[in-house]
């Protein structure tokens, strides 16, 4: 390359001997082994050792002149952004006989336009009528050349001139511009896409780039290449004529499936700047997927839990299509035939009979949907029911049936008393009577219970019972008569032999079917004392004698156990009654004849309100003497 040279490194340089060159000289090597520094030689000589390189030019380094090579070889490249300021060194020498530098560039048919001269005599620079720079360039003090508001057409071989007494030297320099494209935009969008077949999905544009840009698809961010009739890519650019900036257009064919629904599709543009390509992507553009139902199902809407007679069902179809249907048929068990609605369908206050299976189809009977709707209901019968009266002794079956869309217990209570069995009476007692209830319960279903309720009434005469005890003072005795029968019986003391009747100190509310009465006494002579209880079924009279208080006698003690006892039958109770009366009457007739001879005060004391005559105490002596006879 350097003909009959010989080269000998020193330090970092290489010393070249030429037998055609005056001098030695130092030349280094660029690491890219492009540039070349020469330190020393003539003008012709220089020439000569660069004509193997062919068209280098200069350019300054330091103190030395950095040589490139021409287009092809390297030559140096001035890049810069559109819009911005283009700065193009001058990348020579200034030797001290400098005349004046120029500034020229190349026209596309080979010649060259000045634009720019800097004598050195005068201080301002002689721009050239150049109607495409006029007020755009500026040459500075070294000769550099700032070209404002770069454009595409400033893309261009720049060559910088300068001129001494000897020599004239010219460093060339090639402008490349970049134009970063709009952010690429998706328009044309579909409103919808179809799945089967192939849809426009839009069109990416990526407006204003130079040089050209590249587009790419997209989908949820994974590239898309073109398949045979599933996606199909087409590619167009424009270039303005006026701004000379391209235009790229990327239409794009799709045929998509259900799992696109929802799915991101995005355009990216790819484009050069000076130091690298970059990209810039376009907004997502997601589209709606229409497909044909596959499938149709049935809900329940309301009642959302389970459902009772008197209740409002509401139905609903759905088909899974995208969009869904929306006409239906509904099929009831009472009708076979399609019902044509939306895709609801409402019963109202529905019967027992409207159990069964319901269905749905699309209107074209393709596709059957079912669910089956069990309507609960819950009946109950009480036999009696109502307020029943009944006497005591009779019988009185009672029957509490549960009828339900499920098994369900029957509860019953007495006067708010839960009962632990059901009752029914083989002969009925007056305790027997009270406000029954039968209730039950379906839990399942909200609101769903039922009770009936029997208000049993035992009516029977009274019947008595008579005690006595000595209070614990010792001056006293109680006596107690314990009345049973309804209707509620009224109750009165005598005292036989004297007249009038005895005082009543406290009696007790009626309770499960009794009335407790009692008296209190202080006897100085032995007496004999009647309770009488009488309601509107009979009048029954009970007689006890009370020793004097200075007596003593065994007490008789109440019966808390009375109605485990079993009762004493009506014969036996009158046989009782006739010797008590007997004895009675014996009693009551010697007691008066004694006082009669005594004429002193009675042997007991008169208590109580004085009620009938001596006539109604003969009347009832007289009864107590028939009962003897």
């Amino acid at each position: 390359m350097w003909g009959a040279g010989k080269a000998e490194k020193r330090e970092s340089f290489y010393t070249l001997h030429a037998p055609w060159f005056s001098q030695y000289f130092f030349l280094r090597l660029l690491p890219s082994s492009e540039v070349l520094y020469i330190s020393k030689g003539t003008k012709s000589e220089r020439e000569r050792c660069l004509n193997p390189i062919d068209k280098l030019f200069y350019e300054k380094n330091e103190n030395s002149t950095e040589l490139s090579p021409a287009p092809g070889l390297g030559m140096r490249t001035v890049n810069a952004i559109y819009g911005d300021t283009i700065i193009i060194p001058c990348s020579l020498d200034v030797p001290k006989s400098l005349l004046f530098g120029k500034w020229k560039y190349e026209l596309a048919d080979g010649t060259r336009q000045f634009v720019a001269t800097k004598a050195v005599a005068k201080p301002n620079v002689q721009y050239d009528d150049v109607p495409e720079y006029k007020d755009r360039l500026l040459m500075a003090e070294n000769y550099t050349l700032y070209i404002m508001n770069a454009t595409i057409n400033d893309q261009k071989k720049f060559v910088c001139m300068l001129v001494f007494e000897d020599d004239v030297l010219e460093a060339p320099a090639v402008v490349k511009v970049f134009k970063q494209p709009i952010k690429p935009e998706i328009v044309n969008q579909a409103n919808f896409i179809e799945t089967g077949k192939l849809n426009m999905l839009g069109e990416c544009i990526a407006k204003d780039s130079y040089p050209e840009s590249n587009l790419t698809w997209y989908k949820n961010g994974k590239l898309l290449k073109e398949v045979n009739e599933t996606v199909i890519i087409d590619f167009q650019r424009d270039k303005d004529q006026e701004s000379g900036l391209y235009t790229t257009k990327s239409s794009l064919q799709y045929m998509p499936t259900k799992d696109d629904l929802n799915a991101e599709f995005t355009c990216m543009v790819v484009y050069e700047m000076p130091k690298q390509k970059e990209s810039s992507f376009s907004e997502p553009a997601v589209f709606d997927v229409y497909y044909p139902t596959e499938k149709v199902t049935i809900q329940i809407l309301s009642p959302t839990k389970s459902i009772k007679e008197g209740d409002n069902i509401t139905l609903k179809c759905i088909g899974n299509g995208n969009p869904p249907p929306q006409e239906f048929l509904f099929y009831t068990p009472e009708q076979q035939e399609g019902i044509k609605s939306s895709n609801t369908y409402t019963l109202t206050d529905v019967k027992r009979n409207a159990t069964g299976d319901y269905k749905c189809s699309l209107t074209d009977q393709n596709m059957l949907a079912s669910t089956t709707v069990t309507v609960h209901y819950l009946d109950l019968s009480l036999i009696p029911s109502g307020e029943v009266i009944k006497q005591v002794g009779e019988a009185l079956p009672v029957s509490c049936t549960a009828s339900s869309s499920r098994d369900v217990p029957v509860i019953w209570t007495k006067n708010k008393n839960k009962l632990s069995f059901s009752p029914s009476f083989a002969s009925l007692k007056i305790q027997d009577a009270g406000n029954y209830v039968c209730e039950t319960v379906l839990t399942e279903v909200e609101g769903l219970k039922k009770r009936k309720t029997l208000t049993l009434i035992v009516e029977g005469k009274p019947q008595l019972k008579l005690t006595k005890k000595s209070n614990p003072d010792g001056k006293s005795k109680t006596i107690t008569c314990t009345v049973e029968g309804y209707p509620i019986p009224i109750v009165q003391w005598t005292s036989i032999g004297i007249g009038g009747i005895a005082n009543q100190t406290e009696e007790s509310p009626y309770f499960d079917g009794k009335i407790v009465s009692k008296i209190n006494i202080a006897p100085e002579e032995n007496v004999t004392l009647t309770c009488i209880a009488e309601n509107k079924l009979d009048r029954t009279i009970a007689s006890v004698n009370v020793s004097a208080i200075n007596i003593p006698e065994q007490d008789e003690q109440e019966d808390k156990n009375d109605e485990n006892k079993e009762k004493v039958n009506d014969q036996a109770k009158l046989i009782v009654g006739i010797v008590v009366g007997l004895l009675l009457a014996a009693l009551v007739a010697g007691i008066a004849y004694w006082l009669y001879m005594k004429k002193s005060k009675s042997a007991s004391k008169h208590v109580g309100k004085e009620l009938g005559n001596t006539e109604e105490n003969k009347k009832l002596e007289e009864n107590n003497h028939k009962s003897e006879a």
